[in-house]
């Protein structure tokens, strides 16, 4: 088994599609429109996404929703990075909004920071 991809509802896909490629340097690795299901499909990912055997990430948009409720059970996604605190300079000098500056995690060592998508996505970086 693989883990493929994880699906977060967006309000507007070419904001996020944005903040996604722009802002965290992924790809768009394939774009899908439904009309008749009234959705479109974007996923994006670094390299070739699940031909190299990486996991991607699914955004959805439902025609004519704006915003979701993210409820209480979603937590975040996590990217690696070399260095959080530079990774946090990067977000923000893109216009992107940092949610807790890089520093050891509350009861470990790894250095850990939190930025937020245009939907209010939490995405973690870990430094490796």
């Amino acid at each position: 088994m693989q883990i493929l991809h994880t699906m977060l509802r967006v309000g507007d896909l070419d904001r996020s599609i944005a903040f996604y490629t722009e802002v965290l340097g992924m790809k768009l690795l394939r774009r899908q429109d439904y009309p008749q299901g009234q959705f479109t499909l974007a996923f994006l990912g670094y390299g070739s996404g699940n031909a190299e055997g990486g996991a991607e990430i699914e955004l959805t948009y439902n025609y004519g929703v704006t915003a979701y409720d993210h409820g209480a059970a979603f937590g975040h996604l996590a990217l690696a990075v070399e260095d959080a605190a530079a990774s946090c300079d990067a977000v923000r000098s893109k216009g992107g909004k940092v949610t807790r500056e890089a520093g050891p995690m509350q009861h470990g060592s790894t250095i850990i920071a939190f930025v937020e998508d245009p939907d209010g996505y939490k995405i973690e970086f870990i430094q490796r």
